[in-house]
């Protein structure tokens, strides 16, 4: 009796646990934005978890493609993408909220080289160089540099001698500083941050230009969620900089909290987007 007792329990807890994790709000988020902070986004979800009585999963993937694809599929409800992955897919997903970098919702491309290179004063300076880009649907890592070469006449597909992909804003600056890239284009944020708690790495480049603003990375819905849900979590989001815990993950993630997006913070990725055939 008291051995089907223990394999009923058993039973009701891990069909509990299924449950749960079938329920649980996913938050999709690409390496690239996660720069191996992975204990503290253990925490953040922790916290999300408690503010929101509601189970909370955290899904990495290398590029934002993988996510989208995955929020296409209702196997992702949120995710922290880039500007570009949104307009390409707002037919399907929702802005939720924003983050605040230095007082403003926007982020900017910088161009670096390796600090050894004093004499690069512009991407033009770059001609047949090797390159490298952090992932196809970043503003700050990909679209702006491209976007920046067609204005003046320039081929970007040949511009370069090479060019390839990191799908990491870390592994930009390490291959610039060991030589592995001439050059690379990367987020602004990314490079700051990175420049806290790695000055070893950063100060083995050069921050050659910074682009114009651009509005910050969102943290985007499907669609198909239900109203409660996505203003449950916007809430508990918006509400971080007001709560003691909350404030204390937004100053490690070096961000200063979340605020309502809205679609013309992208109006210029949108435009750039255009002019380069991608929209």
């Amino acid at each position: 009796m008291k051995t089907l007792t223990h394999l009923i329990l058993a039973c009701t807890l891990l069909f509990s646990a299924v449950i749960a994790q079938a329920e649980s709000f996913k938050l999709g988020i690409t390496s690239a934005t996660a720069r191996g902070q992975y204990a503290l986004l253990e925490e953040w979800r922790d916290y999300l978890q408690i503010k929101l009585d509601h189970p909370v999963e955290f899904v990495f993937r290398d590029s934002y493609l993988e996510l989208l694809d995955l929020m296409k599929q209702k196997k992702l409800d949120f995710a922290w993408v880039s500007s570009p992955a949104y307009l390409e897919n707002e037919q399907k997903m929702s802005l939720l909220v924003t983050p605040v970098y230095k007082g403003h919702p926007f982020d900017h491309a910088y161009l670096i080289v390796p600090a050894t290179d004093q004499r690069t004063q512009s991407l033009f300076n770059l001609k047949n160089k090797v390159f490298a880009y952090v992932d196809p649907d970043s503003s700050t890592g990909y679209l702006d540099p491209k976007h920046q070469l067609k204005l003046a006449g320039k081929n970007p597909e040949r511009f370069f001698k090479k060019a390839f992909f990191t799908r990491d804003e870390q592994k930009i600056v390490a291959a610039v500083a060991i030589g592995l890239a001439d050059a690379g284009s990367m987020s602004g944020f990314a490079w700051d941050t990175l420049a806290l708690s790695r000055p070893d790495i950063t100060a083995q480049t050069r921050v050659v230009s910074k682009s114009a603003a651009y509005g910050f990375p969102p943290v985007i819905v499907r669609n198909t969620l239900s109203q409660t849900d996505s203003r449950k979590m916007q809430r508990v989001l918006l509400d971080m900089k007001n709560d003691v815990d909350g404030l204390k993950l937004l100053q490690r993630l070096n961000i200063e909290g979340f605020i309502l997006a809205d679609k013309k913070l992208y109006e210029g990725v949108q435009r750039m987007m255009i002019h380069m055939g991608d929209l």
